[in-house]
């Protein structure tokens, strides 16, 4: 066997998956209430503590971006990005939320018109629309980019400007070196980030082959059960693998760009063929809304109320992003070279979440039209069975089975493309943070991917396994806080070589320093 798979941070990875799958299959109702009493323990106790940090790591990538250090490359200073600004944002979505926004596209806002967030309005009326999609946008919006931005814009930096490998440990060595456990501290950041990527793109992976049956279902009849289920994903399986054995640059790259082609076109659909008139005032008034409130509903956490809505949505959602803040971040790293700090923040905290509110004022400002002024029930269908609502709100457009088609391929492409981003992720954190991991370890990891999604399907254990992978979020925001001070020491210590390059240059002051920086460099 090559030297790879002898690694530490692999076997033990491995060995811990392969545990907590194997209780999750054997006794998953027990696993299952006890992930999911920890995770309301640690929601009910630690809900402000998500939500004060989601909303510093906003203010923290704002700053940055119009700061000093704006025009910092995530390489050396004449690099230029790897991929299209295109093709970029794709492979962001593809990685990030792609198979949500599908997924929740209706049922979202549909949700919040049945149970209202904070209980500010009586359900299924004109004000519960209202905050339905101004909270649709705010649970898909910028915070929820804020620690998958946090953790790549970290990565990317230590990645190509300090050279280092793309490791969550790497960026913490630096304090990590004066313990004596250091290699076994950094070998548990590592597998943390490893355990935390598989079970959450198993757990995403099962959602939507549940979602794929379920419309197949809906459309052709097709049983919804474990044979159907095997067979999507066997389908599925030999899809990504071969995406993956293509490489990035091809595999994902195209896959991304036509998933967002197509997605851009659905959307398109739904507006001009929809009530089009509501759907843009809803919009415009939810963004509104979004904007003009941003601060209290990042920060509400209905002390002197029912807690329950922030819990089950808004707290639930920041303690995923956390936990899979590894991966994602560690992916948008690998795909943002030569990119400055700058244009990675309004890329990627700006452009996907705005993508985002778009889908969701599309889709669910259409569906609350319907079932305000139609009486359509999509929201029944929604409480019903979430993993058909979509196909149900298809029905109310012209050529509805053909958009029902398009729907399943748009989820089955980004299925393929989140399990192909993860299997080269897992792989660059199990193979010492290299730039292009073996292909065997890829599709090695695919396969583990694929046979834990089988087994959690079978044995009814998928919900478990998510809320233990998100209980892990909550020791890890400490490791981000560690992360944003080493980074901005570091960034101090580059810009402060970058001037003094100048300056011995030039003998003069370089431009763009700050009257503290000047005087530091007419000491020396």
């Amino acid at each position: 066997m090559d030297q790879p798979f002898r690694q530490p941070v692999f076997v033990i990875s491995a060995a811990i998956i392969a545990i907590m799958v194997l209780i999750g299959a054997i006794v998953p109702e027990q696993f299952g209430a006890a992930a999911n009493a920890g995770l309301a323990w640690a929601t009910s106790n630690f809900g402000w503590f998500f939500l004060m940090s989601v909303f510093g790591f906003v203010v923290v990538l704002v700053y940055l971006a119009f700061s000093k250090y704006g025009d910092t490359k995530l390489g050396p200073p004449d690099s230029e990005p790897e991929f299209s600004y295109y093709s970029w944002v794709a492979m962001l979505l593809a990685a990030g939320f792609g198979i949500g926004l599908v997924f929740y596209g209706v049922a979202e806002a549909m949700s919040h018109f049945v149970t209202v967030p904070h209980g500010l309005a009586p359900p299924r009326t004109p004000q519960a629309a209202e905050l339905a999609l101004q909270y649709a946008f705010f649970n898909w919006g910028v915070s929820q980019w804020a620690a998958f931005s946090i953790v790549g814009l970290i990565i990317g930096f230590f990645q190509y400007r300090k050279r280092r490998p793309g490791l969550v440990s790497a960026v913490m060595d630096p304090v990590t070196r004066q313990f004596a456990a250091r290699r076994k501290i950094n070998a548990a950041l590592d597998i943390f980030a490893v355990v935390a990527t598989v079970m959450g793109v198993a757990t995403s992976l099962g959602l939507g082959v549940l979602q794929v049956n379920g419309g197949l279902g809906y459309l052709y009849g097709v049983p919804e059960g474990f044979l159907w289920q095997a067979i999507i994903l066997g389908v599925m399986f030999v899809a990504y693998m071969i995406s993956a054995s293509t490489g990035l640059d091809k595999g994902i790259r195209i896959l991304s760009t036509i998933n967002l082609t197509v997605a851009i076109g659905l959307m398109l659909f739904v507006l001009f063929f929809g009530p089009t008139l509501a759907i843009l005032n809803s919009f415009v008034q939810a963004m509104g809304n979004y904007l003009q409130n941003f601060i209290f509903m990042s920060l509400q956490t209905n002390a002197h109320g029912d807690s329950g809505w922030a819990a089950g949505w808004t707290i639930f959602y920041w303690a995923w992003v956390i936990a899979w803040s590894p991966f994602v971040g560690t992916f948008v790293a690998r795909i943002s070279y030569g990119r400055t700090i700058r244009e990675f923040v309004i890329g990627v905290l700006v452009v996907p979440p705005l993508l985002a509110c778009i889908w969701m004022g599309v889709f669910g400002g259409a569906a609350l039209h319907f079932d305000l002024a139609e009486g359509a029930g999509i929201s029944v269908a929604v409480e019903q069975n979430i993993t058909n609502s979509l196909f149900r709100f298809f029905e109310l457009f012209p050529f509805s089975t053909a958009l029902s088609l398009l729907g399943m391929v748009l989820v089955f492409i980004f299925l393929i493309t989140s399990a192909d981003s993860a299997s080269y992720i897992v792989a660059q954190l199990t193979d010492g943070g290299r730039k292009n991991p073996p292909l065997a370890k890829r599709l090695t990891w695919g396969a583990m991917i694929a046979a834990i999604c089988l087994t959690l399907i079978a044995t009814g254990g998928l919900e478990a396994l998510q809320a233990g992978a998100i209980l892990a979020a909550l020791p890890f925001i400490f490791v981000l806080y560690a992360m944003v001070w080493m980074l901005f020491r570091e960034l101090a210590a580059d810009r402060r070589a970058q001037l003094e390059q100048l300056y011995e240059a030039s003998d003069q002051t370089p431009v763009g320093a700050s009257l503290e920086e000047a005087r530091e460099l007419m000491e020396d």
